[in-house]
């Protein structure tokens, strides 16, 4: 009986993995994550247009510290306005992706944010979910880094 079931357990297993659907939603969801990679790289070379093509119209900018729920931006133009004056205000401000994690319609991320101090280079970890819809990034949750 033993011998029967491994054999049965490694076809199940191979059907599985070779489903196309499977094949499918595996290219769906690798392609939102490489959306929040080109997402973050437009941020690091300040390309706000190339950021702004990444969204909807109405994207929503959430920063979420402990029970508080902050909008930092309601649609593409108030994120342009909002990406402009960070920039201006931390001009070494640069941002990478420790990890990712997908679902359906949602990719989460560890991103390291990396800035010049009067100490020299600083870096701090802080935890986002990016949701899409329709191929493009409809809200962002961020966590700000812990203190």
């Amino acid at each position: 009986m033993k011998k029967t079931v491994i054999p049965l357990l490694v076809l199940v297993a191979c059907f599985t993995l070779m489903n196309p659907i499977n094949a499918a939603f595996s290219a769906f969801v690798k392609n939102q994550e490489q959306i929040v990679y080109s997402y973050i790289a437009a941020f690091n070379a300040r390309d706000i247009d190339a950021m702004l093509e990444m969204v909807t119209d109405d994207v929503q900018w959430l920063s979420i510290s402990g029970d508080k729920i902050t909008v930092e931006a309601k649609s593409k133009e108030v994120l342009r306005t909002t990406m402009v004056e960070y920039f201006k205000s931390c001009a070494s401000c640069r941002s990478r992706l420790g990890h990712t994690f997908s679902s359906n319609n949602r990719v989460s991320a560890l991103e390291v944010a990396i800035f010049q101090t009067s100490k020299g280079v600083q870096e701090q970890r802080s935890v986002s979910l990016y949701e899409f819809s329709n191929g493009l990034i409809k809200r962002v949750y961020y966590f700000p880094a812990e203190k």
